[in-house]
Formats: structure tokens, sequence, C-alpha cells
């Protein structure tokens, strides 16, 4: 007799749970908005009537991907090129934003910088200090650098972290350093500017599939799936729903939460690699370990 098989709930479309002009008139700033999970998120914050400036190192990437979430939505992005790590190319990158659009509501802060494998014995402290400051101080810059505007519009942060500091993951030093800090830093940012008006929280995202993140960390033959309760890996709508719901008047009186969104892999999780194997022999997964930098 086959084993009955769990039920999967499907990825939700935006479209049918929030009205279509939700964030009409107001404006989003969204760092690492050029690929991925946040290009997604700013692609349907668009579709419901925000104005966007993405934000990155890569300058022609940006134009294009600005080019594309203009022509498919409908609606206006800028690209603005920047490096998160220092604060005078961030404020340049604000002042464009405010200028094009004349206000900002809404920021959306995703530093991604850890997507490697490395024991705290191999990680080097340049490439522990370039993940920290990618992923921590690039929030912190962004922060301070956009705060006067949403002072102004009453408006509300969202940060990008990860679950995997909520347990001790190996191999994940570097990560969970950074990630920790940016959700001890909305909490405070929430409760420093909630009498201003101005909200903060995180979405920490569980296994997104069709991700560079997934791609490079996932060891051939290890199916993600077995452990999550709701039967399937993330898609970048799910956060991007989760994300438009956070800024939404829907969540007004939601501020210094981290909101996991993770199908509840958290509570079953398991270990891609294999425990304590992987940790007492580390050459046996030495093509996920990155080299010492």
């Amino acid at each position: 007799m086959s084993s009955p098989k769990p039920f999967v709930l499907p990825v939700a479309d935006s479209k049918s749970t929030f009205v279509p002009d939700l964030f009409k008139g107001k404006v989003l700033f969204c760092t690492g908005g050029r690929s991925g999970i946040c290009y997604k998120i700013v692609e349907t914050m668009m579709t419901h009537g925000v104005s966007a400036a993405i934000v990155g190192r890569d300058a022609k990437g940006l134009q294009e991907s600005a080019d594309t979430l203009s022509k498919t939505t409908g609606g206006k992005c800028i690209p603005a090129s920047a490096d998160v790590r220092d604060p005078d190319q961030i404020q340049a990158a604000v002042k464009k934003t405010v200028d094009e659009f004349g206000r900002i509501d809404f920021v959306i802060c995703a530093g991604a910088a850890g997507n490697f494998l490395a024991p705290i014995s191999r990680l080097s402290e340049r490439a522990f200090a370039t993940v920290v400051q990618i992923d921590l101080l690039g929030t912190y810059n962004t922060i301070r650098a956009t705060i006067p505007h949403l002072r102004k519009s009453r408006g509300a942060y969202v940060h990008i972290s990860a679950t995997l500091h909520y347990k001790g993951m190996p191999y994940q030093a570097h990560v969970s350093a950074a990630k920790a800090g940016v959700d001890a830093l909305s909490q405070v940012l929430a409760a420093e500017e909630g009498p201003r008006g101005v909200r903060s929280n995180v979405i920490a995202p569980g296994p997104i599939g069709n991700t560079e993140g997934m791609s490079r960390l996932t060891p051939k033959g290890f199916d993600p799936v077995n452990g999550i309760p709701l039967g399937r890996q993330g898609a970048s709508s799910d956060i991007a729903n989760a994300a438009v719901y956070l800024f939404s008047p829907a969540a007004s009186w939601v501020t210094g939460t981290v909101t996991v969104v993770d199908g509840g892999e958290q509570h079953i999780r398991q270990l891609s690699l294999a425990y304590p194997q992987s940790i007492l022999d580390p050459d046996s997964i030495k093509s996920l370990i990155k080299p010492k930098l």
C-alpha cells in the first residue's frame, strides 16, 4: 500500500490578494533589486502602483533590469548604481531617487554576499569581513541615508535576512553573524523610529527554488522538500507577497518583527550535509567549501 502524499499549498498570486493600486503614488528604494528575490519583490510592488529605484554595483545590469521592470509592469523603475559599503555612494543613490520621484516611502535592505560554505577554521578574516560589510554595514548605511525621507513619508523598511542563524548552521558563520546583526538592527530601528511613524521589519526566507543560493549550496542528491511541512520549496513570489503585506496598511501595527517565510522548514530542519561526518572530515565536501580568501 502506497504512502499518502502530503498536500502542497500553491503559490499565491498577489493580484488576487491585494488591490491593484495599493501603492499608487509611493516610491520604493531597493538595494539588490537587479535580480533574484528582490527583483521579484520590486516587480510585484510595481504591479501594485509603486515607482522604484534599484541599487547595486553592476550599472549595466541595473539598467537592463530597470528597463525590463518598467516595460513589464507599466510603471517606472530607475537604476541607481552604488556600493552599499560606501556611505557617499548610497547617499548619491538616494539623492538620485528623490530628485526623480520627489520622495521615498519604502526601503528594502537586501545584502546577499554569503552564498558560499566555509568552516570557521578555513574562513579568512577578509571573507568574513566582506560578508559583514555588505550585509550588515550595507544595511546600516542604507538606513542612515534614507531615514530622513522615511520620517517625512511615515514609511517602512523591510530587511531581507535568513534562517541560518536561528539554529547553529555549520559552515555558515559569516552569513549567520551578518544576518543576526541585521535582525537586531531592525529591532532597534523599530523602537527608535516608531514614535516618528516609521516601521521596520525583517523577512527571513527559507529555501527558495531557482535561486543562486540554492544552486550553490545544495549538494547533489539532497532533496530539501523532505524537510518542509508545506511540501515544496519556496518561490520568490512567496517572499514578494510577504513584503507587500509588510509595506501595506494591513501591517500598520506591525514593527520590529521577523517574518519567517519557509514553509515551516525551521521546525523540521534537516542538514543538507552529513553531520558530524562533514565536520570531522571537511575533505568529504571539499567541492562545496570556498577556499580561504
